[in-house]
């Protein structure tokens, strides 16, 4: 059987009110995209094992799990998940091989570039922009490490055209700035108008003879 790599971790959002709310997330380490997520009103290890078991749903493999040592990853209902053999867990270490910065990252991305950016008044507020943030995330933000594939298109292998095609336009947007600046002229270097300056010239010399 092959074996896919995920990172499964969950961050604490405090709403606006005080309230904390609790953010679980799988992402695949190989197309970093999001395999499924959670939001919960408390820390329940039960969310933990639903959102392994929703992004192992359509996967006929082992799958690998990087997760830290919280409990709502080490625990009983998580260990019998583990112990049914559809799954094997690794403790994530400082080492990078087997650290968790992978969806630590995504975290940041989430929270700076997204959700603080809103007012986040209630536990629907904060599903309803996560949601939308991880559409996005999946389905049309491009990564530089895929030469602009999206996540999406990584995990479905659905984007090998991509690069391609960007480079393509790359050299087209190149080779059309090329033209445009090559075809621009002034008064001061246009040849056409050297003959007038040079009067021009001539002129104000005589004029301090």
């Amino acid at each position: 059987m092959r074996r896919h790599n995920w990172h499964i971790d969950v961050t604490v959002i405090r709403l606006i009110t005080g309230v904390k709310v609790y953010l679980h997330a799988v992402v695949d380490n190989f197309s970093r995209r999001i395999l499924a997520w959670r939001l919960a009103e408390r820390l329940d290890p039960s969310t933990t094992c639903e959102v392994l078991v929703e992004a192992g749903k359509a996967i006929g493999c082992v799958r690998t799990v990087v997760a830290d040592s919280g409990v709502e990853n080490v625990n009983g209902q998580v260990d019998e998940l583990v112990d049914t053999g559809v799954l094997s867990r690794i403790l994530a270490l400082v080492e990078v091989a087997f650290s968790n910065s992978m969806i630590e990252a995504w975290w940041r991305s989430l929270r700076h570039q997204w959700l603080y950016l809103h007012m986040l008044d209630s536990f629907n507020s904060v599903k309803r922009l996560t949601a939308f943030y991880v559409e996005e995330h999946n389905t049309m933000m491009p990564h530089s490490a895929f030469l602009g594939q999206t996540p999406d298109e990584i995990y479905f292998g659905t984007g090998d055209h991509v690069p391609a095609e960007l480079k393509a336009a790359h050299q087209a947007a190149q080779q059309r700035r090329l033209v445009e600046n090559r075809a621009a002229r002034c008064a001061l270097c246009d040849p056409m108008d050297a003959a007038p300056m040079e009067s021009q010239s001539n002129a104000v010399k005589l004029r301090f003879l």
